[in-house]
Parts: C-alpha cells; sequence; structure tokens
C-alpha cells in the first residue's frame, strides 16, 4: 500500500489548486485558509510518501505536525470562517489558530527522537512506528489532541449544518449533497486513527485517500453552479 500516499498527495493538492483557484475568483477568506489546511493534508502525506522510501527525523516531524496536528485544525478554521458572521470572531481564532501552529511546531521539533529512529523500517507504514520515535512532551500531546478536536468537529457539523440549512429551504440540493460528502470525507482521516489503534496502521493509507477524494467530490458538488433555464417566451393574446 506504499503507492498510496503519493496518489493521495497528487488529489490533495489538485484539491487545493482547486480551492486557492476559487479563492483567486472570489477573494472570501474562507477558501484562503481551506488551502492552507490541505497545504497541510498534503504535506502530510508526501512526508509518508517520503518515509516509504527513506527515513530522517525532520519528515517523521513534518508528518506529525501537518498530518495530525494542523490539517484538520486549519481544514475547520475555513468553515469557521464560512460561518460565523459576527466581526472580528472568526479572524481572532485564525490569529489565535497560528500562534497555537507555532507553538506546536517548536514542542515538536525542540523534542528529541529516541534510538528507535535507528531501527526504522521503510516497509512499514510511518503511522505503526512514530510512537517509539517521536519524544511526545505533554503539551504537544494536548495540542494534538484539542487542534484535532476542533478541527473536526468544525469542519464536519459546519458541513452538517450547512447541508441541513439547505435541506429546510429546499433550495440547491447539489449543496445539500456536497456538504453531507465533505462531511463524510472529513470523518474518514479520523477512522484512520481508530485503526492505528486497533493495529490496522495500513488502513490509515486507505482513509486518507478516501477522505481527500470525498471532500474534493463534496466541494465540486457544493460548488456547481448549475445552468438556469431559459426563461419562456410570453405569449400575448390574440
Amino acid at each position: 500500500m506504499t503507492h498510496l500516499p503519493i496518489l493521495t498527495t497528487v488529489v490533495t493538492f489538485a484539491f487545493g489548486l482547486a480551492v486557492f483557484s476559487r479563492f483567486l475568483s472570489r477573494r472570501h477568506a474562507h477558501l484562503l485558509i481551506w488551502t492552507i489546511g490541505l497545504g497541510f493534508y498534503g504535506l502530510g502525506t508526501l512526508s509518508e510518501s517520503v518515509l516509504g522510501f527513506t527515513y530522517h527525523n525532520s519528515v517523521l516531524k513534518l508528518w506529525y505536525l501537518a498530518g495530525a496536528m494542523l490539517s484538520a485544525a486549519w481544514l475547520g478554521q475555513g468553515t469557521i470562517h464560512l460561518l460565523v458572521r459576527r466581526r472580528g470572531v472568526a479572524l481572532g481564532l485564525t490569529i489565535l489558530l497560528a500562534i497555537v501552529s507555532i507553538v506546536a511546531a517548536v514542542s515538536l521539533y525542540t523534542s528529541p527522537v529516541t534510538a528507535a529512529a535507528g531501527a526504522y523500517n521503510v516497509t512499514r507504514p510511518a503511522s505503526a512506528q512514530y510512537s517509539a520515535i517521536l519524544t511526545r512532551t505533554g503539551l504537544t500531546l494536548a495540542l494534538t489532541i484539542i487542534l484535532n478536536i476542533y478541527g473536526t468537529l468544525a469542519l464536519v457539523g459546519g458541513a452538517i449544518y450547512s447541508a441541513f440549512l439547505f435541506w429546510r429551504k429546499r433550495v440547491l440540493i447539489n449543496r445539500v449533497i456536497g456538504n453531507v460528502l465533505i462531511a463524510l470525507g472529513a470523518l474518514m482521516p479520523a477512522l484512520g486513527g481508530s485503526f492505528i489503534k486497533a493495529g490496522l496502521a495500513d488502513w490509515l493509507y486507505i482513509s486518507e485517500l478516501l477522505g481527500a477524494v470525498i471532500m474534493y467530490i463534496g466541494f465540486m458538488q457544493a460548488t456547481y453552479a448549475p445552468a438556469q433555464q431559459p426563461a419562456k417566451p410570453s405569449t400575448q393574446a390574440a
């Protein structure tokens, strides 16, 4: 399954480019934040790809930082920008998230690795070996939990809430479907964490790929603009 992270990286960066392209045309802040989140998601799977061929401490730490700590949080923050209308709240939370992200990076990269790094096996998933290599402080572990809970609740909850609003109004059914798919895709990497705990580390690759693909399809569905039907010509009484 070592080829799956490569495919996931290609899909994720293509997704990110699509979102960034839409940002350039619309200039909405949530699209830029989503682009950053997808960038972290892609860096995580790219690092995972590299670790399937060779090992380096900084690559393993990048994999953990980008994939396990920051991607969900920044994707969720994009949804916060989309849904929270109260002036200054979304911006304030984004600034706070940026500070927390820097703290997380410093905490992780200043921590030493264990001697188990010398026995890293490129034929095994990084997710099956990192816990014996990375020295994660209490701060790193706490931030990992907080960032993932925050991001997952914001992204999944926001997508479900948006789907409900469009469904209730009986308008733009494509956005209902798109948001449901985004919520489903966002849950896939979270399921991957459960697979790791169950000793099925290889399944993380599948969950990451499914997550990227399903969210991409959901985004394209939600942003699809159906062609308007031409108005019927009016008829005048003879």
